[in-house]
């Protein structure tokens, strides 16, 4: 009995607490209103700075930080439809439950979305904020994003290094795989995808115990190549993969904000239809006195598009040459008939001599519109430039015009942009960005609309909005897929680990960048964050 009666006791009192607690937050709610606080009359600070964007109605709760002086606050998000989310906290952390997010958000695609935010001082006085209004988009973004964390690299020491799958609904994120799984020295990157879709996925392999390799994924099914992809492209059809072949040692400046830099010494574009005894090449992508970089094909398959440069050391050892910040390269593209195999003749698209800018890392929308590019100030790796930009080419205007003009995006910054991917519907870019301090690239997505308008970017969300100021590792090479990878991470370092592997002839080597000759050698070339 005395048993049962503590019990009884013990719900008893946590049932009060509870109500009392309930009660007290409704009469907060109809206490705290902008008519019975003191207005401050302009929006309250908040980090991340969600204020002003486009969210997607699929998009994982925007947790932030209110940074206002207060010992209590009040927050009231709500839209036109649905149920108001109200959370009353000690702590200026705003965490949003994800179920009545997702309710209210699903409720009002295409409306607003507002936040007003209420601070008591310490005299108990309520202070009202100017509402925040956002919008919420019709259209979702692709519900995965892949990328990989490694700390910011000075060595050829890689340090924590991985490949992980966010679920953008959620802050559920998943291993892939990483560096511990291959050996000591291993490092993995140039990973992409067919049309978003992780069933046929590349992930580029380096290390010193397994050796050089691409983990090939078909159909779900992973294999090894032993050959090295370096930056790479889906044809559309899915029937082969275009790729660069590097030669991209890493250097060091004595004094600048970004002391890190690498060059392309020597490159060109290989292609491998998929399941062939042999990669392969064409002249045209392979000339020994220039350089060819970031291959991207156009959404129908019937265009080639990529970066080349004339070389301006033919034998030159010195690293890094005299010559690397002449070096910009042009966007160019080449005709391509899939059915025969057959390359056309190249042109340029955006000419460095008109723009005084490198060009790098195209990618085309999967609806064939648009075209979106990297712009910099030499060579051809835009991360490490704080004067790297992002554009947007209007291919449409472009095709019937024949002037391919880029604009640049309003959603710049004075750091480096980077790394950037297209969702599967079009409507969302995936990019890296050093905006928040210059060191650490951080993943921000922006809506483009279907004039080309691109709005205020959102940091990626975390379950606690303070994640982002001691994380110590870098993200970057994000790409949108629309569903999870289905290969665990043990099952694809099985393949990598094992002796089994699909061998390839390669076309030409490094020291002869010729397309008519063939090698079964490769140069082990370096990627770097």
């Amino acid at each position: 009995m005395n048993k049962f009666y503590r019990y009884t006791t013990f719900f008893a009192v946590i049932l009060v607490v509870l109500s009392i607690s309930l009660l007290a937050h409704n009469q907060l709610s109809k206490m705290v209103t902008p008519e019975s606080s003191i207005s401050i009359n302009r929006p309250a600070q908040i980090n991340p700075d969600y204020c002003g964007i486009v969210c997607p109605p699929n998009i994982a709760p925007l947790n932030f930080v209110i940074k206002e002086k207060g010992i209590e606050y009040f927050v009231k998000i709500y839209s036109d439809k649905g149920k108001p989310i109200e959370i009353h906290c000690k702590n200026a952390k705003v965490i949003i439950h994800q179920k009545s997010w997702h309710k209210l958000l699903e409720a009002n695609r295409g409306g607003k979305l507002y936040f007003e935010i209420f601070t008591r001082d310490a005299e108990g006085q309520w202070n009202s904020f100017d509402r925040i209004e956002n919008r919420i988009a019709e259209e979702d973004i692709d519900n995965f994003a892949m990328y990989r964390k490694m700390h910011p690299m000075h060595t050829l020491y890689y340090g924590n290094m991985g490949l992980y799958q966010r679920d953008l609904s959620s802050f559920s994120e998943k291993l892939i795989l990483d560096r511990n799984y291959l050996g000591k020295g291993g490092c993995l990157n140039c990973h992409s995808f067919c049309k978003n879709n992780p069933d046929n996925m590349i992930v580029g392999i380096r290390s010193k115990n397994y050796g050089v390799s691409t983990l090939y994924v078909k159909d779900g099914t992973a294999q090894k190549i032993d050959t090295k992809f370096g930056y790479s492209s889906w044809h559309p059809s899915g029937k082969l993969v275009t790729y660069s072949v590097n030669n991209l040692p890493m250097f060091f400046h004595s004094a600048r904000s970004e002391v890190r830099d690498t060059v392309d010494l020597d490159s060109y574009i290989a292609y491998y239809p998929v399941d062939s005894p042999a990669v392969k090449t064409d002249p045209a992508l392979a000339r020994k006195k220039q350089l060819e970089n970031w291959p991207a094909w156009s959404a129908d398959g019937k265009y080639l598009y990529y970066c080349s440069s004339p070389m301006l050391w033919p034998n030159t050892k010195q690293i890094p040459p005299n010559e690397f910040e002449d070096v910009r390269y042009d966007l160019v593209r080449i005709s391509y008939d899939v059915t025969g195999d057959e390359w056309g003749q190249e042109e340029t698209v955006v000419s460095s001599s008109d723009t005084e800018q490198s060009t790098g890392m195209p990618r085309t929308s999967p609806d064939g519109r648009w075209l979106s590019l990297c712009m910099f100030d030499y060579g051809f790796f835009p991360t490490w430039q704080k004067s790297s930009d992002l554009y947007l080419i209007d291919l449409e205007q472009a095709n019937r015009t024949s002037m391919f003009t880029p604009k640049k995006l309003d959603i710049n910054s004075d750091e480096s942009e980077s790394w950037h991917c297209w969702s599967s519907n079009s409507r969302w870019i995936i990019f890296s960005s050093k905006r928040d301090h210059g060191v650490f690239t951080r993943l921000y997505i922006s809506y483009i609309d279907e004039n080309g308008n691109a709005y205020k970017p959102i940091l990626i969300p975390q379950k606690d909005p303070l994640f982002y100021e001691s994380c110590l590792l870098a993200y970057n090479t994000p790409e949108l897929i629309i569903k999870p990878v289905s290969p665990r991470c043990e099952n694809l370092a099985k393949v990598i680990r094992s002796s089994q592997k699909m061998s390839v002839d390669i076309p030409i080597t490094m020291a002869t960048p010729k397309a008519e000759t063939t090698s079964t050698g490769e140069q082990l070339w370096q990627q770097r964050e």
